[in-house]
C-alpha cells in the first residue's frame, strides 16, 4: 500500500525544516576537505533518504514478498533460510593436472562448485603449441587443447554430482563439448550434468575483446548452444549473460546492469527467431555480476536486476511461466578494485564486496584473493577467500531474515533510480536500432571508456581515495608467497598434444571435421557435429580452423 498522504504532507513539512537547518550547519561548518563520497555512485546521492524519496512506494508493486513477482527481494520464498548461496571459486592455472590438484583441494575446503578460468590461447581457440600461443600457456588459466585435457581437468571428479561453471565465449561451443564428452567417459549422460556456459558473445565485443567470428554468426552459435541444451541439457544453463567484464572494463554500475540487461534480452530475441518458446528456453538464462566497493549501489543494482528482467519477461515477452521471470545469478567480488601495493588489506574489501552480494540476493559466489592483483592465488590466498563466504554465511547472521534491507527509504529509493537510469540506457540503444548496431555504432565501447577515464581522473586529483595506492601508502614491498606453475607443464601439454595427434585414428578425426563444415555451411545445429569432433579427439584449433573458415575472422571498427 502506499503512504497515507496527510502522514506524507506533515513529514515533509518537518523534513524542509530539518534540510534548511542542516544546511545552514554544512556552510557554516567548511569542510577542510572535498568528501570522498560525492562521486562514488552512478547516482547522485543524498544526505538522508525518508519517505519522502519513496512517495509512491506500493509494496505489492515494488517489492513483493521474497519468491513473488516482481523478486525484487529475491527469487527464493525462504532466502538463505533454504539453501545458501553456492560457493564457487574461479580457478585454473597451467597444465589440466595442476588445475584438478586445485580443484580437489577446494572442494575438501568446502567448495560447492567448480568454475573452470581457462588460459588466452584456449578463450581464442588455439591449441598449446600454435604459434599464436607462444608465451601464453597457462597464464590466466588452464589450457584445454583437446578431450584428453578435459579428461584430466575432470579426473576424479563426479560430474553427476558436482556443478561446473565454464568461463569461455568464443569457442564455448568446441569446451562445451568436450565437456559433455567427458562426461559420458565417466558414464554420465548429458541429461544429468548441471552447470553454466558462459558463452556471452556479445560482451566480448562490447568489452572484453576475446571474439573470434563476427557479431551475426557468434550469435547463431549461441543460438545452437541455447537450443541444444533446451532439448537435451535440462539441468544446464548455457548461457551466463556477463556484466562482469563490462564492469571491470570501466563502466558504471548503471551501464553495467543497462548493457548486460539489453544484452540479456537480445539473446531471447534470438531464440524466439530460432523457433523456441519463450518458456522453453527462459528459466535456464542466468546472469553474472560484479559486486564492486560501493556497498549500497552494488545492493541496489541488484534488487533492480531481478525487478527489470522479471518486468520484461512477463510483459514484454509475454512469459506464462514464474520460472521465466526468475533473475538467477552469480556474483564475483571486483577484480579491478584489488591492488597490488599492500595486497593484504584486499581481504577487507572482498568481504564487504561479497557481503554486498549477499545482501544483493546472489545464488552463486565467487571470492576474489587478495594476491590476483599480483599473480594466479596461492593455496593460502584461496583458502582466505573462501572462509570470507563461509564466515559471512555462518558467524554474520544475515542469512537469518530474508532481505534485510528492503523497506529502507535509502535502498528503495537508489532500487527506483537505477531502474529508471537503466530504462534510459534501453532508450538509447533502441535508437541505435538495437544491440548489434550500437556495438558496430562503437556506442557501448565508448560510454564504458568514458566512464572508466572519468574513473582515472578523480584518483589522479585524489578525488577518489584507493586506499594503499594514492592515500595511506606504504613503501614496504608485499611479502606474501606467490604461486609457481610447473616449469615442465607446457612441454608436457606440448608433449601430450603430439602423442594426441599421432595415436588418436585420423580418419574419424576427418570425417568429423567435414562434417561439422557441412554443417555449418547448411544451418544445421552445430552442438551434435561438435561432440563428435571431441570424441574423435579432434583438437580445439582443428575444429576452430574450420569454424574459421566458414564463418570468417571479426576485426573491430575504428571510432575516431
Amino acid at each position: 500500500m502506499t503512504f497515507d498522504q496527510a502522514k506524507l504532507k506533515k513529514f515533509a513539512h518537518y523534513h524542509q525544516k530539518w534540510r534548511e537547518t542542516t544546511l545552514k550547519q554544512t556552510l557554516d561548518r567548511k569542510p577542510e576537505r572535498p568528501i570522498p563520497f560525492m562521486t562514488q555512485s552512478s547516482v547522485p546521492i543524498e544526505r538522508l533518504y525518508t519517505p519522502l524519496d519513496i512517495p509512491e512506494f506500493d509494496y505489492e508493486r515494488d517489492l513483493g514478498n521474497p519468491g513473488e513477482y516482481p523478486f525484487t527481494r529475491g527469487i527464493h520464498a525462504t532466502g538463505y533460510r533454504g539453501k545458501l548461496w553456492t560457493m564457487r571459486l574461479f580457478a585454473g592455472f597451467g597444465t589440466a593436472e595442476e588445475t584438478n590438484e586445485r580443484y580437489r583441494y577446494l572442494i575438501e575446503q568446502g567448495n560447492m562448485g567448480l568454475s573452470v578460468a581457462f588460459d588466452l590461447p584456449t578463450l581464442m581457440g588455439y591449441d598449446t603449441d600454435a604459434p599464436e600461443a607462444l608465451g601464453e600457456f597457462g597464464r590466466c588459466g588452464v589450457a584445454i587443447s583437446s578431450l584428453k585435457d578435459m579428461e584430466i581437468l575432470m579426473q576424479g571428479i563426479p560430474l553427476d554430482k558436482i556443478s561446473t561453471s565454464m568461463t569461455i565465449n568464443s569457442p564455448a561451443p568446441i569446451i562445451w563439448a568436450f565437456y559433455i564428452a567427458a562426461a559420458e567417459k565417466q558414464g554420465v549422460s548429458m541429461e544429468k550434468l548441471s552447470g553454466t556456459l558462459q558463452n556471452d558473445i556479445l560482451k566480448e565485443f562490447i568489452a572484453q575483446k576475446e571474439y573470434i567470428f563476427p557479431p551475426e554468426p557468434s550469435m547463431r552459435l549461441v543460438t545452437d548452444t541455447i537450443e541444444f541444451g533446451t532439448r537435451h541439457m535440462p539441468l544446464w544453463n548455457t548461457i551466463s549473460i556477463s556484466g562482469y567484464h563490462i564492469r571491470e572494463a570501466g563502466s558504471t554500475a548503471v551501464q553495467e546492469l543497462a548493457f548486460t540487461l539489453a544484452d540479456g534480452l537480445e539473446y531471447v530475441r534470438w531464440a524466439l527467431a530460432r523457433g523456441l518458446k519463450i518458456d522453453e528456453f527462459a528459466p535456464r538464462l542466468s546472469f553474472f555480476f560484479n559486486s564492486h566497493n560501493d556497498f549500497f549501489e552494488e545492493i541496489a543494482k541488484l534488487r533492480a536486476a531481478r525487478r527489470i528482467w522479471a518486468r520484461e519477461m512477463r510483459e514484454t515477452f509475454g512469459a506464462k511461466d514464474p520460472r521465466s521471470w526468475l533473475m538467477r545469478f552469480h556474483t564475483q567480488t571486483a577484480g579491478v578494485s584489488l591492488s597490488a601495493q599492500q595486497p593484504e588489506i584486499n581481504i577487507v574489501r572482498v568481504a564487504i564486496q561479497a557481503l554486498a552480494a549477499v545482501l544483493g540476493g546472489t545464488q552463486s559466489l565467487h571470492t576474489n584473493s587478495m594476491d590476483e592483483a599480483l599473480a594466479l592465488p596461492s593455496e593460502h590466498a584461496v583458502t582466505i577467500a573462501l572462509r570470507t563466504q563461509q564466515i559471512i554465511a555462518e558467524e554474520t547472521g544475515v542469512i537469518n531474515t530474508i532481505d534485510p534491507l528492503g523497506g529502507a527509504y535509502f535502498v528503495e529509493a537508489l532500487t527506483n533510480q537505477t531502474e529508471k537510469a537503466v530504462y534510459d540506457y534501453f532508450r538509447r540503444i533502441e535508437e541505435l536500432g538495437g544491440v548489434l548496431p550500437a556495438i558496430e555504432h562503437g556506442f557501448f565501447q565508448q560510454e564504458i571508456a568514458d566512464a572508466s577515464y572519468r574513473h582515472q581522473l578523480e584518483l589522479d586529483r585524489n578525488e577518489r581515495t584507493f586506499v594503499g595506492v594514492n592515500k595511506y601508502i606504504s613503501e614496504d614491498p608485499p611479502a606474501i608467497p606467490i604461486l609457481e606453475m610447473d616449469p615442465n607443464g607446457y612441454q608436457r601439454q606440448v608433449d601430450r598434444l603430439n602423442t594426441l595427434r599421432r595415436e588418436r585414428d585420423n580418419e574419424q578425426v576427418s570425417q568429423t571435421l567435414n562434417a561439422l563444415h557441412r554443417a555449418i555451411e547448411s544451418g544445421e545445429n552445430v552442438m551434435p557435429y561438435l561432440i563428435d569432433c571431441a570424441k574423435a579427439y579432434a583438437t580445439l584449433g582443428e575444429i576452430t580452423d574450420v569454424m574459421r573458415q566458414q564463418l570468417g575472422l571479426y576485426q573491430e571498427p575504428v571510432h575516431i
